[in-house]
Parts: structure tokens; sequence; C-alpha cells
């Protein structure tokens, strides 16, 4: 009934309207029934009454639809009478300013969304490089690591178990894909890292080379073209709020997912051995290795989690986006701009961080278009880390004295 209300509303027919009547007369359901009633004003539209047109009008001007707008400019440039025209200009305003709202919140959707997506990519990287001081130029890999690592579990379930199970890859994959990248992550720093920890000319430079190597390696093994990876079932549609705006499943779901992560990671770091280790060792390694922290360990563990973090972030961005062996080239740079406008070690100011550009980025785009917008935000951060090196929250006390 759906389709039929669809194809009726696109294709309006004053010879229909009795039909339309009668299907109205019968409809219970509430999409059908808006359908139905915007089928008939569009015939209504064509028809020779004044008074007929001035109904269609007012009918269609409370469906504050693209597709009832469209109905209308297309009335608007055949219309002859003065009140008729003046009719539909006021409709056409009226929802031009309840689309106009629709867009300014699936900016907004959409920035929260690329900003949950920044703060992932860079939340390992505050790790590594905001705890440690280390420059990892292969983050970028280590999220295409747990990228193709979810790939790897998809396949596995499409080819070895029953169908009705493919809907719970996604869970078996964020630790696969976790794991996967912390354990490259963890051979990373004991095999280069360790020997370079004071030197972040040369971690930039090792790390860029084993990026390299990384990206080859991939396109050795699982060929240069992207590779697909489906969303599970219950991650595809969307929630329609308005009639322009509708809020995709799986863009909810890497929300809520990134902070969850971060909330997993505040409580290691505040909670945990792990992270009190963590943080002597950044605040203070002579002393930490003074009072028996094994300093060598508590890096290779810090390196593994930010990595295994990263690959998180590989995880998720295969649910919005092909995975190819450039995935992580995307994220890098924006990875370390939310790290240093945030301030450098500290996990609230890369939230802040994260979501403030991605929503800046994408009310941005709206105005000056995609590449203009880089450009505005990269000089915003310029100009913030000039008048703010510190970034957005500080480092106090005895943190900021070492």
């Amino acid at each position: 009934r759906r389709k039929a209300a669809e194809q009726l509303a696109s294709e309006p027919d004053a010879e229909r309207l009795p039909l339309i009547e009668k299907a109205l007369a019968a409809e219970q359901d509430g999409q059908v029934r808006a359908l139905l009633e915007r089928s008939q004003a569009a015939s209504l539209l064509g028809s020779d009454e004044v008074q007929q047109r001035l109904k269609a009008v007012e009918q269609l001007s409370r469906q504050q639809t693209p597709e009832t707008q469209l109905l209308l400019n297309q009335r608007l440039s055949e219309e002859s009478d003065p009140g008729v025209q003046k009719a539909i200009k006021a409709a056409l305003a009226g929802i031009a300013e309840g689309l106009a709202w629709g867009d300014r919140l699936g900016a907004i959707f959409s920035g929260i969304s690329l900003g949950s997506v920044l703060l992932l990519a860079a939340l390992g990287l505050a790790i590594t490089y905001g705890l440690m001081g280390v420059i990892n130029m292969a983050h970028g890999e280590l999220i295409m690591i747990g990228a193709y690592a979810t790939y790897l579990v998809q396949l596995l379930f499409q080819r070895w178990l029953p169908e009705a199970w493919f809907g719970g890859y996604l869970v078996v994959a964020i630790p696969v894909a976790f794991l996967a990248s912390a354990l490259v992550g963890a051979v990373l720093e004991r095999g280069v890292i360790r020997f370079l920890y004071g030197r972040p000319l040369e971690t930039l430079l090792a790390t860029f080379g084993i990026s390299l190597v990384l990206q080859q390696t991939v396109r050795s093994l699982f060929g240069a073209q992207n590779v697909s990876v489906e969303n599970p079932v219950w991650m595809s549609g969307g929630i329609a709020l308005l009639p322009n705006l509708t809020l995709p499943y799986n863009r909810i779901a890497i929300i809520v997912f990134a902070f969850a992560v971060l909330a997993g990671v505040a409580f290691m770091i505040a909670r945990t051995r792990l992270g009190l280790f963590v943080r002597g060792v950044t605040q203070n390694r002579a002393m930490a290795s003074c009072v028996g922290v094994n300093t060598a360990r508590t890096d290779t563990y810090a390196f593994a989690l930010g990595s295994g973090i990263a690959g998180l972030a590989g995880c998720a961005l295969s649910q919005i986006g092909n995975v190819g062996p450039d995935l992580g080239q995307n994220y890098i740079v924006d990875s370390f701009l939310v790290v240093v406008l945030g301030g450098v070690g500290l996990l609230a100011g890369t939230v802040y961080a994260a979501l403030g550009l991605g929503v800046l980025s994408k009310l941005l785009e709206g105005w000056t278009g995609a590449v203009l917008a880089k450009i505005a935000v990269l000089l915003f951060i310029v100009v913030f880390i000039q008048k703010r090196p510190q970034g957005i929250f500080a480092l106090k006390g005895r943190s900021a004295e070492t």
C-alpha cells in the first residue's frame, strides 16, 4: 500500500481522486495516509477551480517535505492566479523554514558522528603520543589493521558459520580488532620504539617507514582494491526524526561505541594498577623505577593499549565505508590535530577537541564546501595553538613541571 501511495504521489492525476478518497476513508496507517493526502492535494493542484487549488496548497503546506516543496515550485511556475501564487509562496516559505531546521540538526548530528570517529582514532594516539611522547606515524596503519581484522571475521562468519549467526560477527570482531592491533603495536614497541625514547625525530622517521611497510604488506595479502564490510541487520536503516532528517543506526552505534571506549580507557587510566603505572612512568620514569615499577614492561603495555584502541577505531570505520590499505592515512593528521588541540596527555581535552572539530567542520561544509571547510579548520587550529600552545586544557602541578 505504501508503494502504491508513493507512486500516486509522484504521478498526480485528477481522474484518480475518487479512488484516492476511497482509499483514504479506509486507511489506518499514518505513513500511507500522509502519502495519500499528498496525492490528493497534488491532484487538486491541477484543478480548474481556484478554491480547489488554494485548498490543495493549504494541505501541502502542512507536509513540510522536499517532495511537497518540489510540487509547489512546479505549480508556481504554471500558476496564473495572483491569490494562488501568493498562497504558494507563503507555503514554500514555511516549508523552507521547516526543512532548514532539519538541515541544521542533520549537520550537528553529522558533526557529532565525525567527532566520535575522530575521538576513536585519536584516543589511542592520546596514549602513545600524549602520555608516552612517541610520534607514531604508523598509527593510521594500526587503524587499518583493525578494519581488516573486522573484514576477516566477517568472511569467517559468511563462509563457515550459519547465516543466522551473521548479525553477531561485529561482536566477535571488536575484541579481535583490538588484539590484532595491540599485538602489532607491542611488536613495534619492543622491536623499534624502545630504542628511540627521547629522540622524537628518529621515532617519527622510523614509524613512517614502518607505516609504508604495513601498507605494502596489506596490499600483498589483500590486494590494492578496497574491500567491503557489510553492516549487520540490526545496524541497517535509521530513525526518521523529520522528513529530511534520518539518523542512521550505524552512525548512532559508532557514537555510543566511541563513548563506551572512552569510559573504559578513563577507568583503566584512573582506577587500575596498569593505569597507575602508566601515570607514574609518564610523570617521573626514574622515581617509578626506583619504587619497583618495571618501566620497560609498562611502556609495552601502554603502547599496546594505544594500538588496540586504534584497532577499535578501524573496526568502527569499517561500518561506515570501504576498507583499504590507505584507510588510516585519512585520519592520522586529524588525530594529531585533535590530541594537540585538546592538550597533550589529557583525555578530556581529546573529547572536547574531537567533538568540537567534528561539529565545526560539518557546519562550515554547509556554507563553504568540504575543501574550504578543511582549510578554515586548519587555520583555526594554527591560530588557537599560537595563542594557547598547551591546548584547551593545560597540565597542572607536578605533571606540568616535568
